[in-house]
């Protein structure tokens, strides 16, 4: 009998998938597949329109048409009515990883699906009754899951079907007449079929941003396949324009020294030649004053009284205006003129290269998320800065102490010229300009009069006049810092700013994100005044002072 079996199994089994014969079709060798396993098979083949059967490698050209072989799927279903099934292959077991079905005895079959109905999981046999019956065929089919048993309310050990929107989690029946009595309930899968709608428009939204970010990563590829022509000729562009400022001032210091060399040579001969006149100036001075002492030793009166007329008559002396210092003058002119150009130069540069900077962050953080405000002293110590004062800027009013970073008012100073110089105002810029995130603080004290403006202002404001005040315009921000409170100007309008007063103001700067805070510093930190705006250009960081006051960039720790 034993026997008997083995073979009836063999011969109603597929040798492709190993399971019982599903709508079994025979080839012309002979030999029995399911219907899908073998058109399965031969759609892997269909590339070299060669078809073998699996078995005997049989080769069959064109490909052969299938039909179902009826006597011996007649037999399969009868062996199936007998209870006789076909040995499953190994890979049908159920593993450590795998979910169980919970019908089999003895080695377990993986189950095929799990019923939320039942709470049970079954394998493909065990499930055919659920195809079957008129009941159990609306029962809720699903993926083999191993977490059935969270679906049983563990206090009343009923299945939860229904969700309490008030709690916002799945219950039993009988717990809405107990502890979610009077609570918004629905059934559950009207419940998920609500969630669903919103699953769908989230992933709608996805999918959406999904195809956004596509584009925008097709958009950074072409930008990127166009970086490298892109620098590369800013490189060769950048290379031969300062090849040509490096041959203008090798031009211009060719000049500069040629006009150098024709004025000495000039000057020169202009000494030379007066240098001869005096010398024989000189020369007829002292023949002149031998002749008078001759003269002089004459006894005759009347010989001396003869020759005195023509002997005492002198010669015109030579103009002693031209004699002077005019070459030193004139090259110390020429050495003064280079210094103001070689200043402006490296203003030009540094400005340039701070736009050039400036670009590069912007760039840099285009696609990086903005960083949160410093809340604490040590986070805003994180962005200080060393900040030291311009004196190409600084009034004739004001003089400039220790290292360029303290600032007094005084009597006027002979400061050179220059075309940053403030002129009535009595304030002054730092040297550096002011991009990405700084912060500074400003230590100051009172005079007679009045206190000082910590400012933060653009490099091109007025030089001159009432609107070059600090906060006079729109190219400034300053906080006027009284002994017993402070005032806010911007544009010419004046805002009242209410804190506790410390002679030590802190400034936090953050260019990209355009926020421009002032503190009172002191023990703790106070917000002053807080100002939100788009900064187009560098800043700069600007003192005004009133007489006899003073105000210094402090070096924070």
């Amino acid at each position: 009998m034993a026997q008997k079996d083995q073979l009836d199994r063999e011969t109603i089994s597929c040798s492709i998938c190993l399971d019982l014969l599903k709508d079994p079709v025979t080839t012309s060798c002979g030999h029995s597949y399911c219907m899908s396993c073998i058109k399965s098979h031969w759609d892997g083949e269909g590339q070299r329109k060669i078809y073998r059967c699996p078995q005997c490698r049989q080769a069959f050209r064109p490909r052969p048409v299938l039909k179902k072989n009826t006597m011996l799927a007649a037999l399969v279903e009868q062996l199936k009515m007998t209870g006789l099934q076909a040995a499953p292959a190994d890979h049908c077991y159920a593993g450590p990883e795998d979910v169980a079905c919970d019908v089999c005895t003895g080695r377990k079959l993986k189950a095929f699906k799990s019923c939320l109905t039942c709470l049970i999981s079954y394998c493909e046999n065990h499930l055919q009754s659920h195809f079957e019956s008129t009941k159990l065929k609306k029962h809720k089919l699903v993926e083999p899951s191993e977490k059935l048993q969270e679906n049983i309310c563990s206090r009343h050990d009923e299945v939860m079907k229904i969700f309490c929107r008030t709690d916002k989690k799945c219950i039993c029946y009988l717990c809405t007449m107990e502890d979610h009595k009077g609570h918004d309930t629905v059934p559950a899968a009207a419940e998920r079929t609500e969630r669903q709608r919103e699953l769908e428009m989230s992933r709608l939204n996805i999918q959406q941003r999904i195809q956004d970010r596509e584009k925008d990563v097709k958009l950074l590829q072409q930008e990127l396949k166009a970086v490298s022509p892109s620098a590369n000729k800013a490189v060769e562009d950048s290379e031969k324009i300062f090849t040509q400022l490096i041959s203008l001032l090798q031009e211009r210091s060719s000049d500069v020294k040629q006009q150098i060399r024709s004025q000495q040579q000039t000057e020169s001969r202009r000494v030379k030649e007066l240098q001869e006149k005096l010398q024989q100036e000189i020369t007829e001075l002292k023949r002149k004053d031998a002749e008078l002492k001759q003269l002089s030793h004459t006894e005759d009166h009347n010989q001396f009284l003869h020759n005195y007329p023509s002997v005492s008559q002198l010669s015109e002396p030579t103009d002693s205006s031209s004699i002077n210092i005019r070459p030193l003058r004139y090259f110390e002119d020429v050495t003064a003129a280079m210094s103001e150009l070689r200043d402006k130069l490296q203003d030009i540069l540094r400005d340039t290269w701070t736009n050039i900077s400036l670009t590069e962050t912007e760039v840099k953080v285009l696609l990086s998320e903005p960083e949160p405000e410093p809340k604490t002293k040590a986070e805003f110590l994180r962005y200080s800065c060393e900040i030291t004062l311009d004196p190409n800027t600084v009034n004739t009013h004001l003089l400039l102490s220790e290292g360029n970073r303290k600032v007094e008012w005084t009597n006027p100073q002979s400061y050179s010229s220059h075309t940053d110089r403030f002129t009535n105002q009595c304030q002054v810029l730092s040297r550096e300009s002011l991009t990405g995130r700084c912060y500074w603080e400003v230590e100051w004290r009172r005079g007679i009069w009045g206190g000082v403006r910590v400012a933060v202002t653009y490099k091109n404001i007025s030089r001159a006049g009432s609107e070059s005040l600090f906060g006079r315009n729109d190219k400034s921000w300053s906080l006027y810092c009284y002994t017993d409170s402070y005032e806010f100007f911007f544009n010419n309008i004046k805002t009242p700013v209410s804190g506790p007063v410390s002679y030590r103001v802190g400034v936090y700067l953050d260019h990209r994100a355009g926020i421009l805070s002032f503190y009172s510093v002191s023990e703790t930190m106070t917000l002053l005044r807080r100002v939100q705006t788009t900064f187009t250009q560098p800043l700069y960081a600007g003192l005004w002072v009133y007489p006899l006051s003073t105000a210094e960039l402090c070096k924070v720790k």
